[in-house]
């Protein structure tokens, strides 16, 4: 049977368009990628922290994990308007209900889901749990998606593991109407890697959305659900309610649910479906949050109040207010995956919970990977992520001169980026990933000048010319000293800047 996409179908991933892209245009061999890649390299140094995979150094399995990521790029999101569960849930059926094996805490909402997926991950870890990881989408490797211990699975047992259920998608996909999507392919793979380590707890975040959200087979006992603002509205709804609604569906029946602050309508919908399916609610404000922040070098120094007490003295190592309440939401939800909250109000052990927050990163977002000039990746890829990523800049770093370099997908609310940077940015810098569903660039530009005005914006078709003007407009007059460069607009646009200016 032959399938035919539609040209504008809901897909199952957050940011599908930069999902699908990241399989077949994300290549560290592309031309665009080297031709400009060796000056930039040359000048910088390799991020602190450093957890992104490349690509596999032997030939013959970096070989096999194009293949696999050749016949994954194939497949397609969904096709039809009504998404559905039940291609994954006939995939788990024949794979043997993986995603039982083992509790899980389920992570949704528009901005901060991966960073918090992350700081649940440290703490889990910090107490001697093995721990499972899935989130999207990946900065640089497919094989970011799926995390063993803390760290991405390495490209031979991503390989393996693809191998191994294939024969069941195969089986899948000639019992259904439609192939099942990459999405669910990935999120099957997940699955089976985590009941075959095995893990003890899986931190799982979701695609897009939530109800029909192909993550949404697992039954988690804490559901999580970070800030909700307007993204993807053509498919989850124009106001923060309607999105709401669509990721209320991973709140499942007796769970608690760990809130941060949402919107008043987003709350409001959010507590209607904890009553009604009689689950715990713990919200960022008043059950816990962030008692106290202060600027530290490299990050920031908090204080938190958690579901079991205060936690003083706690080393971030990310910058952003934005971060600090994603911590408190990852403290709870670790708190309440422990069974720690009104009826059992104890701290977790303050200096396990100082040793996990200090060791957390989260690649491409607000990440220094080059200075003199400090050169600055975050993946903030619509109006909410944009304005957290523009106040944490201007708060962690005091650039005297600040230069952007901006790079989107098509159908994104690029004003809106453009507008929460443009106080922040003395010049910006327009220019295009390498996606084939990159925006046009001048298209891009075109926008940039009316916000920005002419004479403050420059087009540069190609990444690695961006990046070098940039570079050297912040370089350019001694006085500027002070001087950086902010890169941002999308997950893709920052996974290309790493590589450029990452030392090989």
């Amino acid at each position: 049977m032959s399938e035919q996409r539609p040209s504008d179908q809901p897909g199952e991933p957050d940011d599908f368009d930069e999902i699908v892209a990241a399989a077949t245009d994300r290549d560290p061999d592309l031309a665009v990628i080297e031709a400009g890649s060796r000056t930039l390299r040359a000048q910088a140094g390799p991020p602190a922290g450093d957890d992104v995979p490349g690509r596999p150094e032997d030939p013959e399995v970096d070989k096999a994990l194009r293949a696999v990521e050749r016949q994954l790029a194939e497949r397609w999101g969904e096709t039809k308007l009504d998404p559905s569960l039940v291609r994954i849930a006939a995939l788990m059926d024949v794979l043997g209900e993986p995603q039982h094996a083992y509790p899980s805490i389920h992570i949704t909402g528009t901005n901060g889901k991966t960073s918090t997926a992350r700081m649940i991950e440290a703490l889990l870890s910090a107490f001697e749990l093995r721990t499972g990881r899935y989130t999207s989408p990946h900065v640089q490797s497919l094989t970011e998606r799926i995390s063993l211990d803390g760290a991405p699975v390495s490209a031979e047992r991503f390989i393996e593991t693809y191998a191994d259920i294939k024969p069941y998608v195969e089986m899948v996909d000639a019992a259904q109407e439609h192939r099942l999507s990459y999405f669910e392919v990935l999120t099957g793979m997940a699955y089976a890697a985590f009941a075959d380590a095995p893990v003890d707890v899986a931190v799982v975040e979701v695609g897009m959305g939530g109800s029909w959200d192909a993550t949404n087979v697992i039954d988690a006992s804490v559901a999580v659900v970070t800030p909700i603002d307007l993204d993807h509205t053509d498919r989850l709804g124009s106001t923060p309610g309607e999105i709401a609604g669509e990721k209320s569906g991973i709140i499942k029946r007796g769970s608690t649910v760990i809130l941060a602050q949402q919107p008043v309508d987003a709350a409001q919908v959010l507590l209607k479906k904890a009553v009604d399916v009689d689950a715990t609610v713990a919200r960022s404000g008043m059950e816990f949050g962030v008692v106290a922040r202060e600027i530290a070098v490299g990050g920031q120094l908090l204080t938190l109040r958690g579901l079991g007490g205060e936690y003083e003295q706690v080393f971030l190592p990310l910058y952003g207010a934005h971060q600090a309440h994603n911590a408190a939401v990852a403290l709870a939800a670790v708190e309440a995956f422990f069974g720690i909250g009104a009826e059992q109000a104890r701290p977790l052990d303050m200096e396990t919970v100082r040793k996990a927050f200090a060791a957390v990163t989260s690649p491409g977002r607000l990440e220094v990977v080059r200075r003199s000039p400090t050169v600055v990746l975050d993946a903030a890829h619509n109006p909410a992520g944009a304005r957290a990523a523009a106040d944490a800049v201007t708060e962690s770093f005091g650039f005297s001169r600040l230069i952007g370099v901006l790079g989107s997908l098509g159908k994104k609310d690029v004003r809106g980026v453009l507008e929460a940077l443009e106080p922040i940015c003395t010049e910006l810098v327009v220019t295009q990933n390498s996606s084939h569903r990159a925006m046009d660039v001048d298209e891009l530009a075109a926008v940039a000048v009316e916000v920005f005005g002419e004479d403050r914006v420059q087009v540069e078709a190609r990444l690695d010319d961006a990046l070098e003007a940039a570079i050297t407009l912040a370089e350019e007059e001694s006085e500027f000293a002070g001087a950086g460069v902010l890169v941002t607009g999308s997950v893709i646009t920052v996974g290309e800047a790493r590589l450029l200016l990452k030392r090989g």
